[in-house]
């Protein structure tokens, strides 16, 4: 009895962190089908390109997967599937048999801020006025400022697309629509070196969460502890919004990552992956 109870608040918890992602990271175009939502942003992200299935369903699963397909042929995109612990294992196991791969496994980590380590800052600045009243400026040591603002700027998403190497017209024309419509307090953190954006990061804040987006350096500036101070100015902010404890979603494999987001208190919760399979014209 006591192990069921344990699994079904892991489930409920799982579920709760599944929908405040969802709030965070909105997609280009989204068709809600027979408890399924099938998203579509153009191959930006997995997660903005896959089917999630957040409710019940009651058409029979290979039409409903024979349904998505054509979606998504439609869109001249591969078919991508999101898997996580709450699905029945025999549908990972079904997406098998016709052929989908497994693809970018993430790990998904939770830490509260109470227990968080925080990088120390120096000093901090007020220039501007901003409707969550963060500051402007957070100093730390060796001249490292993090930029903040409770807007997701234009000047923000294009040295964001510098640093993750977003170069598709179409891309840097649909994806702002995206940021935009995220629903919930935004906090965007940024460093500058010479006038140009050599590190970046987001924090969304969902109720008593605050989740971790956006997390680039620039090659040339790693090993700076740029990520890490980005990280504790986005966590320290969230925490004195009212948030409580801190998620993030990690690429398997991305040890540096990993590392860093230990060290800060992160630790590791569940895990999803993508099954996806390209279209047969």
């Amino acid at each position: 009895m006591a192990d069921e109870k344990q699994q079904l608040l892991l489930n409920q918890n799982i579920k709760y962190m599944e929908e405040i992602s969802l709030n965070a990271w909105p997609s280009y175009k989204i068709e809600l089908y027979d408890g399924w939502l099938i998203r579509y942003s153009c191959n930006y992200t997995y997660r903005t390109n896959s089917v999630e299935q957040v409710g019940p369903s009651s058409i029979p699963v290979e039409e409903k997967i024979s349904y998505c397909e054509s979606v998504y042929t439609g869109f001249g995109t591969p078919t991508s599937f999101k898997i996580n612990p709450l699905l029945d294992p025999s549908f990972d196991h079904l997406l098998a048999r016709r052929g989908y791969d497994v693809k970018h496994v993430t790990e998904v980590m939770t830490c509260s801020l109470d227990e968080v380590n925080l990088m120390e800052e120096q000093e901090r600045d007020y220039l501007f006025e901003n409707r969550l009243n963060l500051p402007t400026l957070v100093r730390y040591s060796d001249q490292l400022t993090v930029q903040l603002s409770s807007e997701i700027t234009p000047e923000w998403l294009q040295g964001l697309f510098h640093l993750n190497g977003t170069a598709s017209p179409r891309l840097r024309r649909i994806v702002p629509s995206m940021y935009a419509a995220i629903p919930k307090e935004t906090i965007a953190a940024s460093v500058e070196i010479d006038g140009h954006m050599a590190a970046s990061g987001l924090g969304i804040r969902d109720r008593d969460w605050v989740g971790i987006y956006a997390i680039y350096v620039s090659p040339s500036c790693w090993r700076r502890h740029y990520a890490r101070a980005v990280c504790s100015t986005i966590l320290r902010e969230a925490k004195l919004l009212g948030a409580e404890k801190a998620y993030l979603q990690v690429v398997k494999g991305n040890q540096g990552a990993k590392k860093l987001y230990e060290s800060l208190g992160f630790r590791d919760f569940y895990t999803y992956w993508f099954r996806s399979r390209k279209a047969d014209y």
